[in-house]
């Protein structure tokens, strides 16, 4: 019962929000900036993971040789 509770809830929220990013341009606004940020962050944190990645494997090439 208590996760049909949270089910509803969270129905219930995305319903309000959409309803608010229709009528309210800034709230749109504020969704777009919020989704950039996101993205240059998952982008940062891509590129973090891919340098350290190449740095380990670099770093067992020369323990091998």
């Amino acid at each position: 019962m208590k996760k049909f509770i949270w089910f509803i809830a969270g129905i219930s929220i995305g319903v309000l929000t959409a309803q608010q990013l229709r009528e309210n341009p800034k709230a749109k606004e504020l969704a777009s900036d919020v989704t950039r940020r996101a993205k240059e962050f998952g982008a940062a944190v891509s590129d973090g993971f891919r340098e350290r990645e190449a740095e380990i494997a670099a770093e067992a090439a020369n323990k091998t040789n």
